[in-house]
């Protein structure tokens, strides 16, 4: 069986859709074996149908990050049909209502909380817990952040609040990592050009008060980039990297 394993075994959580599909198709394209999860079956099917006949196929399963009992089902499936996982991509996540910080109601709060950082945190707990155990021994994790893991927009506090916090899970891991072979690698995108990111070529708020069109990135480079992240050997790594359109309004003061 070992000798018909992929040489390595990726994991994209959100992988039906923007920068989950285009890292899935950017790792498929080099040769791993691509499992994607998400909550709906059928962009994650399309996914799979886009990365075409040659190679291993990209397997779709659905995947709710915010239950521990639906993560420990996916890779428990991984595990028995791959044998291992090499990298992990956390990309799953979502936005909150842009609303003043008294009106954002609890389960808006609690909803992006569950997702973004608790969903993120469950999934690299399981995914250790395999890497640790498994031969050879260790593996990636690359959390997806963003541009407002480093500074928000206005009336974005949820999304914000759990990008900040994605900073701390990375640099955790990291280093807990340290003694199992487990690299934690970050991409904080800024701007790319997916049906979420459309409002950037509309008109978004400004620090200022303002609405203004700010500039977009083809989110297969984001792809490409998770993808050369993914490729680096476990005794190098790149802990933290922005990709972001050039002249969007994120360096100097907005």
């Amino acid at each position: 069986m070992s000798s018909q394993l992929p040489k390595k075994v990726a994991v994209v959580t959100g992988g039906g859709t923007g920068i989950g599909r285009e890292s899935a198709l950017a790792l498929h394209a080099r040769g791993y074996q691509v499992w994607i999860g998400g909550r709906r079956l059928e962009p994650l099917q399309e996914t799979a149908r886009m990365a075409g006949d040659s190679g291993l196929p990209i397997q779709a399963l659905e995947l709710d990050v915010a239950n521990l009992a639906s993560v420990k089902a996916f890779f428990a499936t991984v595990k028995a049909q791959s044998g291992r996982v090499d990298v992990l991509f956390n990309n799953a996540g979502m936005s909150a209502p842009r609303v003043p910080i008294e009106q954002l109601r609890e389960e808006d709060w609690r909803k992006a909380v569950d997702v973004n950082l608790t969903g993120s945190f469950f999934c690299a707990q399981v995914a250790i817990e395999l890497m640790k155990s498994q031969a050879p021994q260790g593996g990636r994790i690359i959390n997806n952040g963003s541009i407002s893991a480093h500074a928000p927009r206005p009336d974005t506090i949820a999304y914000t609040a759990t990008k900040h916090a994605i900073t701390g899970l990375t640099k955790s891991i990291a280093l807990d990592g340290r003694p199992f072979h487990i690299a934690a690698s970050q991409i904080d995108i800024g701007n790319a050009d997916t049906a979420i990111g459309s409002r950037f070529k509309s008109g978004v708020p400004q620090a200022n008060g303002q609405m203004m069109v700010e500039p977009v990135i083809d989110a297969k480079h984001c792809g490409e980039a998770v993808a050369y992240m993914a490729e680096l050997p476990l005794d190098t790594n790149i802990l933290n990297m922005t990709i972001m359109a050039t002249n969007m309004p994120f360096v100097g003061r907005g």
